[in-house]
């Protein structure tokens, strides 16, 4: 993760706009008074940056929460308020070198918000859950230009490997997306995919809530694949092989296809490693043979004006609601200088969204942006509506 060891924090007069980098304001975490946000917008995205002052050593870096689709974008805030703030930067991580031809060129990299406001509907898609190396995606899509290929990775290095390659190689079937693959699905059209690769999973075996592979997770992929289309399962583990098997299995119908080091077309990095250490490789396919009905979602992110107080509001952290589906969690409370931001999980239990909302006087929002508009979110957003207003 980009970041910078500074010698000490000094605060800029808010707001600011330099070089094309907008701070726009700072909030203070009310109960750790070592962590601080900086709310910053660079070429329309906003995003968070992160100030973390430890015993040894103080922290400049980019909140996991909000990061934006650019990483350049990152380096440009982090680099621009050291600057304006004359910060001594002890260490560094961040390159001051211009952002890569091929990456100032691609076009593939999306926000949830292109697949929000205007999902692509028009051609069979396809769709890679945590491509890695990317040599599946690449592939795929070279081989198929008529397929729209959507590919989602959290892990920065992947996703402009995988971008600089499709500009390389001129692919324009191809879309890439930093986001959780479980809250995506819910705002996929019904009966449009053709196939869902999910190859070498974080196994999660310590954690196995925070699986791809769920009893819901193949729910909504059961509703967003075509007739005959297919969710695959590729895993170098015997534990989340036979975990998955047990899953898929306990539908009230279903069609699997079971193989055990089946060769493919290409394979990553990471199966060449393992083949080479004689490890089995296990594929679950399940195929879908049923329509399932049309998506569809009713509702609006719109906040009630609320009559809590400070003093409650504050008093909201580290609180637990649960209802029936769902929950709210309120992790931290910032103070800003116009009222009170929170840091909240909500909606389904297994595939929850972080996000922050701002309350100024009786106004609330979401910053920097909504939540994800997907059954369970509304209901949160319900049951959110209802705590803020006592």
């Amino acid at each position: 993760m980009p970041h910078l060891h500074i010698k000490e924090f000094k605060e800029l007069e808010f707001p600011m706009v330099e070089d094309e980098v907008s701070f726009n304001f700072i909030a203070e975490n009310i109960n750790h008074k070592d962590e601080k946000l900086i709310s910053v917008t660079v070429d329309s995205e906003d995003f968070f940056l992160l100030v973390k002052e430890e015993e040894n050593r103080k922290l400049l870096k980019t909140d996991k929460l909000t990061r934006p689709a650019s990483i350049h974008n990152v380096h440009k805030a982090l680099l621009g308020y050291a600057k304006d703030a004359s910060l001594e930067i002890i260490a560094s991580n961040v390159p001051e070198a211009q952002q890569n031809v091929h990456l100032q060129e691609e076009t593939a990299l999306k926000k949830i918000e292109y697949f929000v406001n205007n999902f692509p509907v028009d051609r069979e898609i396809r769709i890679e859950v945590g491509f890695g190396s990317g040599r599946h995606l690449l592939h795929q899509a070279a081989k198929n230009p008529d397929i729209l290929f959507i590919g989602i990775e959290i892990h920065r290095p992947s996703i402009e490997q995988v971008l600089k390659q499709s500009v390389i190689q001129k692919l324009d079937n191809l879309l890439v997306l930093d986001y959780d693959a479980r809250l995506f699905m819910e705002l996929v059209p019904s009966n449009l995919v053709g196939a869902i690769y999910v190859h070498f999973p974080v196994p999660w075996d310590k954690k196995p809530h925070r699986r791809v592979i769920s009893t819901s997770f193949i729910e909504e992929s059961r509703r967003v694949l075509k007739v005959d289309g297919t969710l695959e399962l590729r895993t170098d583990s015997e534990n989340y092989y036979a975990y998955s098997y047990e899953t898929f299995i306990a539908f009230n119908k279903t069609t699997l296809h079971i193989n055990k080091n089946k060769d493919i077309a290409i394979s990553s990095k990471y199966e060449d490693r393992w083949k080479k250490q004689e490890k089995n490789i296990y594929d679950v396919t399940m195929i879908n043979e049923e329509l399932s009905e049309n998506l569809k979602i009713d509702g609006d992110f719109t906040f009630l004006t609320t009559s809590i107080s400070y003093e409650d509001i504050v008093q909201l952290h580290n609180k637990t609601f649960k209802f029936d589906g769902g929950f709210i969690h309120f992790e931290r409370a910032y103070k800003t200088k116009d009222g009170v931001m929170l840091r909240l999980s909500m909606g389904s239990f297994d595939r929850p969204e972080h996000l922050y909302i701002l309350i100024n006087d009786t106004n609330v929002s979401y910053y920097p942006e909504l939540p994800l508009k997907s059954r369970s979110n509304l209901h949160a957003h319900k049951e959110l509506n209802k705590v803020l207003n006592g």
